[in-house]
Formats: C-alpha cells, structure tokens, sequence
C-alpha cells in the first residue's frame, strides 16, 4: 500500500481522527506500509498535508486539530455562526480577529460552505445579528464586538460586568419560567395570544376548550406585508415531562388545508417529536419549547422590563478624531 491508502485503511478501522504519530503507529503495527527510513512520522504527516493542500476541499482527509486528522466524509459543515466560534477557539489565542480572517479559516477548514459571493459580508452580519438578538432577549452572545471588524467570544471575558448581567439574566429568565407554571390556563392561552401578536401574527382567534384536535390559537403569521401563513398553535404549559410524537401527529391531523402548525410548551420535545416534526414528506409542524418561549417573552417584552446602561469607551482613534 502507498502511504495515503494505508492512512485511510487506519483512519476507517478507528472511525474516528488521530494525531499523525498514532496513524504511523497503527500503519507500521499492521505492516500496511514498509519503510527503511527513520523517520516515518514524518512521511505520514507530510503526505496527508500535500494532500489536503494540493486537493482543498478534494481531498479525503481534514485537518481535525493540530497534527490530528480524519477522512473528509466526517467532517461537519457548520452555520456561520458556529464556524465562527470554532475558528476563534482554535485560531484565536484568546484574541478577537477580524471578520474576513474568520471567515477565510472558516472555508480553509471545510466547516463553512457559502454560495455567498460575498461570504465575508454575510458572516459579518450572522455575528452582529446574533450580538443584537441576544441583548434584546437579555442573554450573553456567544460574540462580542471589538470594533473595526474585530470579534472575540464573550467567554474570553469570564469575569466582569458583562459576566454579572449574565448570571442576573439566567435567574429573572428562571423565574419567569416559574411564573408560566403557575399562571390560570386562560391568563397562559392569552399571553401567548399576545407574544404571536408581537411576533408578527394577526387574525388571532383562541379557541379555548373546543373540539377542535388540540389546536388553541389560529392566526395567520405575516413577513413584510406580502408572505402571509396559516397557522394553528396548540399550547403545552406543562411542569414535567417531554412533548412526545403523537401530540405532533395530532396537530397534523388538525391542519387544515393551507395551514402549518406550531406547539409551544413549558417543556421540551423528545427526539422522536423533533424527527416527526421535520419529516418533509408531511406538512410542517414548527417546535418551540419551554426555553425558546422565555428568550421571545423576554424580547418582545413580556413579563419583563428590559434595563439599559450607557457604557462609555475610548474612542478608536486619536482624541482628534477625523479633525
């Protein structure tokens, strides 16, 4: 064998990536692969690396982590976001990089793929969406903005005002979880009649406790005044316990024939309810759970009164400013 195809005999015998010295241990034990020289280590790492620098996204290794590799058909091809927070934890150093920087190890790596023409552009935005998302919700972005294009991750910054609005935040989003427990089932119906309005629906009509599938609220979610969507929403306020399959086959046999169907519980979903809901063969059914429900009560200020403080900062450039 050459040494890539001994490489990859390894590779898929472990099912899973290995630093070089241990994809040279497992070649040589195996006699896969014969060699007078001295430094077999060597030829194994460099000839993974030619591979991957010559093919690119080609190749059938990937660089998991330094000297560490495993076959392409592993890898995971991640969001923007997410792309972006694993580029900063093994790029970093602890130290915010510029967007453009981000999204070139991004591609390099194979975790991002972007039809984009302008992937730099579009991640920029992905970044500065969710630092604005997640201040409106009360919550710590995973992102924090360091100006001129600068990011660095918000846990690089463990201690400090930042850490302490945090941990404030967890506990009044805790708290107002608890009051949705203990609210009358009308008052609950009726929020969440209200959080649709914010959100963007209109038409709404709460069934109450009608023969009608479980379904609680009707409306129709409109995007822009031009996309308009029929939906029916039953509502879960329940303490203990995970939304199981068939209560979202139940709501698919209540749809009607141009509606989609959406269930918010206090809760959470089981898996088996996650997978159904995303069959594309049926019509769709939208999940939101106990969490998610508290993060929108929170942005579009329901429940909660959202405080804000003026920081100051140096300004970036000299005191003169553009003169």
């Amino acid at each position: 064998m050459t040494i890539r195809e001994a490489t990859i005999r390894v590779l898929e015998e472990v099912g899973r990536p290995l630093h070089v010295k241990e994809i040279t241990e497992n070649i040589v034990s195996k006699k896969l692969w014969k060699t007078s020289g001295k430094t077999p280590e060597d030829s194994v790492s460099s000839t993974i690396n030619d591979d991957i620098k010559k093919k690119g996204r080609n190749s059938l290794f990937f660089r998991d982590a330094p000297a560490t590799f495993g076959l392409s058909k592993w890898k995971k091809v991640y969001s923007y976001g997410d792309s972006a927070e694993k580029v900063l934890e093994r790029f970093g150093g602890k130290q915010p990089m510029h967007y453009r920087e981000i999204t070139d190890k991004a591609i390099e790596e194979g975790w991002l793929i972007s039809k984009s023409l302008t992937p730099e552009s579009s991640m920029y935005a992905q970044i500065l969406t969710e630092i604005g998302r997640c201040g409106s919700r009360g919550e710590q972005s995973r992102f924090v903005k360091h100006g001129k294009g600068f990011v660095g991750l918000s846990k690089w910054m463990a201690r400090g005002l930042a850490i302490e609005i945090e941990n404030h935040n967890r506990k009044v989003r805790k708290e107002l979880h608890k009051r949705l427990l203990k609210m009358d089932w009308k008052d609950f119906e009726s929020l969440i009649a209200g959080l649709l309005t914010k959100m963007g629906f209109d038409e709404i009509e709460v069934t109450g406790k009608v023969k009608d599938g479980g379904i609680d609220v009707r409306g129709t979610l409109v995007v822009g005044d031009v996309i308009r969507t029929r939906m029916a929403v039953q509502v879960k306020r329940w303490k203990k316990g995970n939304v199981q399959t068939p209560i979202v086959q139940q709501v698919r046999g209540s749809l009607g024939p141009h509606e989609q169907g959406l269930i918010i519980t206090t809760g959470d979903f089981s898996k088996g309810a996650r997978e159904n809901a995303d069959k594309p063969e049926f019509k769709p059914v939208a999940l939101m759970n106990g969490e998610q429900l508290v993060a929108l009560l929170v942005e579009n200020g329901i429940g909660v009164k959202l405080q804000s403080h003026d920081l100051i900062e140096l300004y970036e450039d000299d005191l003169l400013g553009d003169g």
